[in-house]
């Protein structure tokens, strides 16, 4: 696992913060330590004024921040869907009551409410990291920190995966550190952080990390498709205007210029 060195970082709560880089570059290292999985040899690691270095801070960061993997199988320790979302806060103590209205808030969040009852390996891929999600939220953290969620997924079960992210932190306000090597997700987050070397290469936005001002293969990523195609259009004679980062955003400029190109024609 790759060390880390210099590393300067604040994660502002509301905000979405994606995490990118090549293997290697130091990513899963920085999810452990927001964690409290691994403590810092060098340097301190705050999570709301709590430190790593105090073992009390440490079981109260673990509730702060809760931590999903890339396998949701390593996560899933109940043969019921109900009962691994219970784990956590069964292991927090709380009362039986409080446990089954988180359960029930976390299973409807994650839109799992009618699988309660079935086995976790009977659902689907998408599904079985939905399920570890809300086994995270049942723990009511401030922050979840996704490391490649999405990397074992389809397009399908990562859809899932990325809207239920995306709905908790614009509507519940749950601060969120993606870890990603799908620059289509990074276009998502409100800012980027490219790891390289275990080091930080590049802090903006996503509209400053793929404008073209940036060298992305010095720093082990490639443009979003829509980006490639985008620039495939331009150099094609296409007059696109604007820099929409997103598929869905590249056809909101094309349908623009095929109304202005067909209004001018009418005149």
């Amino acid at each position: 696992m790759q060390g880390l060195s210099g590393i300067d970082l604040d994660v502002y709560e509301g905000e979405f913060l994606v995490l990118v880089g090549p293997n290697g570059s130091g990513k899963s290292t920085l999810a452990r330590h927001l964690n409290a999985l691994l403590i810092p040899s060098e340097g301190e690691v705050l999570i709301q004024g709590s430190s790593l270095k105090t073992a009390e801070d440490r079981y109260e960061i673990k509730q702060l921040v809760g931590l999903a993997f890339q396998n949701p199988d390593n996560q899933l320790v109940a043969p019921l869907v109900q009962e691994d979302v219970a784990f956590g806060p069964e292991n927090l103590g709380l009362s039986p009551v409080e446990t089954r209205e988180r359960v029930a808030r976390a299973l409807e969040t994650v839109g799992l409410s009618e699988r309660a009852s079935d086995n976790p390996a009977n659902l689907s891929g998408g599904e079985k990291q939905r399920l570890a999600i809300a086994g995270l939220l049942a723990m009511e953290p401030r922050c979840l920190v996704l490391d490649e969620v999405t990397a074992l997924l389809d397009g399908s079960g990562r859809r899932e995966v990325i809207d239920l992210v995306c709905r908790l932190n614009r509507e519940i306000g749950v601060t969120v550190v993606l870890i990603t090597h799908f620059m289509e997700e990074a276009v998502i987050g409100d800012r980027v952080i490219a790891l390289k070397d275990g080091r930080i290469a590049f802090e903006g936005t996503p509209e400053e990390l793929f404008s073209g001002n940036m060298n992305l293969h010095e720093l082990g990523l490639h443009p979003p498709k829509p980006v490639i195609m985008r620039q495939l259009l331009k150099s094609q004679g296409l007059p696109l205007k604007g820099a929409a980062l997103t598929t869905e955003g590249l056809a909101e400029d094309i349908i623009d210029l095929w109304w202005g190109e067909n209004v001018a024609s009418c005149n």
